[in-house]
């Protein structure tokens, strides 16, 4: 019996019929008729119905030429439930595989394109640092520079998000970089790991130039929807199509399992960049939550620490108590850029409506226009890491890498 051969596996009083898959592990992996992959431990009963020929057809020798004229994608994983499993001495979902791993659990892969795949880290999303986002920069640039024709990043849900931000800025990029997570861990019934993974597949060779995120467009198996890096948002805790698109369309969605790609909005085009890498970040930022009655303390406090920027998320269209105006002025004028976002996440900020915005203008404060507040954060930690001050706060409301946009939408993209 080897991978390749026909099998009925019976297990608990059930048949399977499908194809034997290669498996890293005790269980007996075959691809069933309707696509699906099916584990099975300690089957009771295994029955080759075909063996796969050794014989090499024409047809087989066509299929291994064409195999080395495939585009070959670089595979960057730095942990996150995609590359996750339940460790059953604990009950809890842990960081167990690679990339690797990966490409060996979803076979599938291996039919769009070839692959070589890198560890960057391995950890559950929460526990990144802005210093992992300038090491997996890196990564990402050594790997077009070595001619990868994309790249995928896979990437823990929780704080998907600030990592595509920081990459949209760190880098200008002439291939497709798409990040890809999953919400359910692949060893669950329910796991979405493998159709994204297939889906970003299909987006890293496209024709799109850019950082994006590709997700469960809903929470059917019928299409994953492709977002800009810097206009996304994990909008429910475990859903499998949590993620968003914010301010803006997605890019395209790609039917599942057809893996046609629909065009949603405007994009850079592959090839239209030329790549280069701005990979310094302040991290004296901070990113404040204003909520009614807190005292500005908190804008003290990290203006003494010497915090060279602080994004607030205001109420409405970007306001704040009125009492917090002498501390923000007292931080501008302690050469702290300060930048106004809104708790509302759609829309646009201006301080031009009310009184209390305008008297935030007068003390200094930069309107974040439709950024996403973490968006906010993460451009500003770029922009003081490259930048003079002054040259940073011109470019806090200026368009870079598709973190504003130029009219606000009036309508929410109905998939057709």
């Amino acid at each position: 019996m080897k991978s390749g051969d026909r099998v009925k596996v019976s297990s608990k009083g059930r048949t399977y019929e499908g194809v034997l898959m290669p498996s890293t592990t005790d269980c007996i992996v075959i691809k069933l008729d309707n696509g699906y992959n099916i584990g099975i431990k300690n089957p009771e009963e295994i029955i080759v119905l075909e063996e796969k020929s050794e014989k090499i057809t024409e047809k087989e020798e066509k299929f291994a030429i064409t195999e080395l004229t495939k585009p070959e994608i670089a595979i960057l994983s730095t942990g996150g439930t995609i590359a996750s499993k339940v460790d059953y001495r604990t009950g809890a979902v842990t960081s167990q595989f690679d990339a690797q791993d990966i490409l060996t659990e979803i076979p599938e892969l291996m039919e769009l394109a070839r692959f070589r795949a890198k560890l960057v880290y391995n950890i559950l999303s929460e526990n990144m640092k802005p210093e992992y986002w300038i090491k997996l920069a890196r990564a990402v640039y050594e790997e077009i520079e070595k001619e990868a024709y994309g790249i995928i990043i896979t990437h823990g849900t929780d704080t998907m998000t600030y990592s595509a931000a920081a990459i949209s800025f760190m880098l200008r990029t002439p291939v497709p970089i798409v990040f890809v997570g999953s919400q359910r861990s692949s060893d669950r019934p329910s796991s979405d790991s493998a159709m994204n993974a297939i889906c970003a597949s299909k987006v890293a060779v496209s024709d799109i130039g850019e950082v994006c995120v590709v997700m469960h467009g809903t929470s059917s198996d019928d299409y994953c929807l492709v977002h800009r890096g810097c206009k996304v948002r994990k909008m429910h805790t475990s859903r499998r199509d949590a993620f968003k698109s914010i301010n803006a369309h997605p890019i395209a969605l790609v039917r599942y399992p057809s893996l046609d790609i629909q065009k949603i909005s405007e994009y850079k085009k592959r090839g239209e960049e030329k790549l280069k890498i701005m990979d310094r970040l302040e991290d004296k930022c901070a990113l404040v939550k204003y909520t009614p009655g807190a005292e500005p303390d908190i804008i003290d406090f990290y203006v003494d620490k010497g915090y060279r920027g602080i994004v607030i998320e205001g109420t409405g269209l970007g306001h704040v108590g009125e009492h917090w105006i002498p501390s923000i002025k007292r931080a501008v004028e302690e050469d702290v850029v300060m930048v106004i976002t809104s708790q509302c996440l759609f829309g646009r900020v201006c301080d031009r409506v009310y009184d209390t915005g305008r008297d935030m203008l007068r003390a200094g404060v930069i309107e974040g226009e439709d950024m996403l507040p973490e968006v906010a954060l993460v451009k500003l930690m770029w922009l003081l890491g490259n930048y003079s001050t002054e040259e940073a706060k011109k470019l806090v409301n200026v368009n870079i890498a598709g973190e504003i946009s130029e009219r606000s939408l009036h309508d929410y993209y109905t998939i057709k």
